[in-house]
């Protein structure tokens, strides 16, 4: 038995074919999807997505989004989904210093919202720095 695998980012269809297994960052830690697996809807934090192809683990770093399962097929909608090749260390890094000093000056002026999409940033860019670290040849 196989498992379709479809990542789709706001930009694009990332990737969309047979897999032997996905394992993915949900809100509640890791999980892993086999073929046959229960249906279910969940959210996905930054994190690393893994997934097995004819013998080959090829991982990927994501954003936050959402999942949905069925027996058969795995649908990832995600904002973010880069190999390590595509992200850049320093850029990365920068990103983060200036979403923490954003933060850091928060004053009665700033949002919520605006507040959580600093913390967002934050959140996906340093899983992608994490990401890139531990994939670094």
């Amino acid at each position: 038995m196989s498992l379709h695998l479809e990542i789709v980012t706001p930009e694009k269809k990332i990737f969309s074919d047979t897999v032997d297994n996905v394992y993915l960052p949900g809100a509640d830690g890791e999980m892993g999807i086999l073929p046959s697996h229960a249906s279910l809807v969940t959210a996905l934090q930054p994190g690393e997505l893994r997934y097995l192809r004819e013998g080959q683990v090829i991982t990927l770093a994501i954003g936050s989004g959402f999942a949905e399962i069925s027996q058969d097929k795995a649908v990832v909608l995600t904002d973010m989904a880069l190999g390590e090749a595509e992200i850049d260390e320093q850029a990365t890094e920068d990103a983060i210093k200036r979403a923490e000093e954003k933060l850091q000056g928060v004053d009665h002026s700033m949002g919520a919202e605006e507040v959580a999409y600093l913390q967002g940033i934050i959140a996906k860019q340093s899983a992608a720095l994490r990401f890139k670290r531990k994939h670094m040849n």
